[in-house]
C-alpha cells in the first residue's frame, strides 16, 4: 500500500519550495520537459501536481540536501 503521509509524495509547490525553486518550477519543467521525469515518479489529480522525491532528484540533479545546502551557500555569500 501506497502511504500518502510519506514525505517523499508531495505537492508540485512543495517540492519546488523544498528545493529552493520557483514555486511554478515543477509545473514548468513537466509542461515542457515531461520525459525528464521517471515513469511514475510525477503525477496530475485534477488540477494538481504531485510529485516524489526522486523525481526531484532525477529532474533538478541534486538530492533535498544538497539544494538547501546550495541556498545557505548563497545567503552566507
Amino acid at each position: 500500500m501506497i502511504d500518502l503521509n510519506d514525505p517523499d509524495i508531495m505537492s508540485s509547490t512543495e517540492a519546488a519550495k523544498r528545493w529552493h525553486k520557483a514555486d511554478d518550477y515543477v509545473r514548468q519543467m513537466y509542461r515542457k520537459t515531461p520525459w525528464k521525469f521517471p515513469k511514475g515518479s510525477i503525477r496530475k489529480f485534477g488540477k494538481q501536481l504531485v510529485v516524489t522525491r526522486q523525481g526531484m532528484e532525477h529532474v533538478t540533479g541534486v538530492t533535498e540536501i544538497q539544494a538547501q545546502e546550495g541556498a545557505r551557500r548563497k545567503q552566507v555569500s
